[in-house]
């Protein structure tokens, strides 16, 4: 356990530097576990679990970054009887953005190995590894060579030497991730405690980013360090999941923290073995130099809708309006709402 310790303690130390450059990001980080780190693949109460996300960011600029992610992943010979299980899963995301639609597509397979330490303690290894594609209609970017003294002119030479063209390439990411909780056995409602350390690393393998032929600028690996929290406080309908998510690249870093507030809607019957929890959720969070986030997630048993809209604070707030970026997640997570059966073979 000392060893485990160490570890992630050697690996957040690493996490120093201020943010002016960052791969793509969500603001609702309990919605996006997979993205943060493929250690977290199959590491969940349930069986399977899908999440579809959705942003768009500073649309008062006219082209605004757009993204969508898709993340699938379950866990493999789950058993009580087992200690060990590995975890499977597929991320997918496009991003794009600005007048020439530049645009980015990664596709990864995760896979992941979870060990039960304890009876209250996991740790689990992942890898995610697959293709990169970068492209856009570089036809439409323009240049302050064609300004003409009042107005842009297309058809003026650029005076630009290179040539842009689309490029793919591959992609490595690991990570470990480490969680600790307890449950309080009750009649109406188990009242459940726990604490998830992860970190994680992409773009091991910094790939050449080909815009023009004979580039050699590589894609800096990306570090993320994430704490992730749930408490309900007994006797109540409350739960609270405070977060702690920091990144960084190159010189480049960001943190985002928070915490949700959720109050239970309904809390269903162990009569049948199944449980069905129903909750809302308000959230507030705040990225570094960046934007206060508010969130609403309702859960409805197995699934769970959730939305976020970041208010910009950063000096880019004057061309913004104080607009950020509008979210949208769908999630459904097979027998989340079964946490007697699920959270007892899961531990």
């Amino acid at each position: 356990m000392k060893k485990i310790v160490y570890l992630f303690a050697l690996f957040f130390i690493t996490l120093s530097g201020v943010l002016k450059s960052q791969d793509v990001h969500f603001s609702q980080v309990f919605e996006t576990p997979v993205f943060l780190n493929p250690a977290n693949t199959g590491f969940f109460n349930g069986y399977f679990r899908a999440i579809a996300n959705y942003r768009n960011q500073w649309s008062p600029m006219g082209k605004p970054y757009q993204t969508i992610g898709l993340s699938l992943d379950g866990g493999l010979f789950k058993s009580k009887k087992r200690k060990a299980f590995v975890g499977l899963g597929l991320t997918v995301f496009n991003d794009k953005a600005g007048s020439a639609g530049l645009q980015k597509t990664v596709a990864l397979l995760n896979v992941s190995g979870i060990l039960k330490i304890s009876k209250r303690s996991v740790f689990s290894v992942g890898l995610a590894g697959g293709a990169d594609a970068t492209n856009g209609n570089y036809s439409k970017l323009t240049y302050a060579s064609q300004f003409d003294g009042n107005t842009i002119d297309p058809n003026k030479p650029t005076g630009e030497s290179v040539v842009y063209r689309q490029f793919t390439t591959t992609d490595i990411g690991a990570g470990m991730a480490y969680e600790f909780s307890k449950v309080k056995v009750d009649q109406d409602h188990d009242d459940a405690m726990a604490l998830k350390l992860s970190v994680g690393a992409f773009h091991l393998n910094q790939a050449r980013q080909e815009f023009g032929a004979g580039s050699s600028y590589r894609l800096p690996v990306k570090y993320v360090g994430a704490i992730t929290t749930l408490y309900d406080f007994e006797d109540t309908k409350f739960t609270v999941t405070p977060a702690f998510v920091i990144q960084k690249q190159a010189q480049a870093w960001q943190y985002i923290t928070g915490t949700y507030i959720k109050y239970r809607t309904a809390t269903g019957t162990k009569v049948t073995g199944q449980k069905t929890v129903n909750a809302i959720g308000f959230g507030v969070f705040y990225r570094s130099y960046d934007a206060f986030i508010t969130k609403l997630v309702y859960e409805m048993g197995d699934y769970a809708i959730g939305l976020a809209y970041d208010f910009n604070v950063s000096g880019y707030r004057t061309a913004t309006q104080y607009k950020g970026g509008f979210e949208v997640s769908l999630r459904y997570n097979n027998l989340a709402s079964s946490l007697f059966d699920a959270r007892s073979e899961f531990k």
